[in-house]
């Protein structure tokens, strides 16, 4: 199946999963969706994820995370799509929810979240937005 927005697909595969109470939600493998599961595991937002083999295909099982029977994801939503990218610098990086939430970048150093970005002074591509 061709897919146009891979990371748009495992966030709503998050966020559904998290609607239903999954414990547990798989992906398909790729660099770019394993950068962002870091930014989102150190920041609290997931217990974890593991890459398994499923009929020679790699996916991730990400290990969802609640807190007093609700999910800590309370919103997560894709901010630069395919058809229009949207791109931040230092100064105009987006807060979310007055900083209790987190926006996550594609910069040149890497993906990071939007206070790395601002300690280390580097814009980039807004992938996502999770509160």
């Amino acid at each position: 199946m061709l897919m146009n927005d891979p990371l748009g697909d495992m966030l709503t595969r998050i966020r559904n999963a998290q609607m239903r109470k999954r414990p547990s939600v798989a992906t398909p493998a790729s660099t770019l969706r394993a950068r962002v599961l870091d930014v989102l595991q150190s920041e609290g937002y997931i217990r974890g994820y593991s890459e398994v083999e499923l009929n020679g295909k790699a996916e991730f099982q990400i290990e969802l995370k609640y807190f007093d029977g609700q999910p800590v994801i309370r919103e997560i939503q894709r901010v630069s799509k395919p058809g229009r990218r949207v791109y931040s610098s230092v100064r105009n990086i987006p807060r979310v929810a007055d900083g209790l939430g987190v926006s996550i970048l594609s910069t040149p150093k890497g993906v990071m979240s939007d206070q790395e970005a601002r300690n280390q002074n580097v814009g980039g591509e807004v992938l996502c937005r999770v509160f």
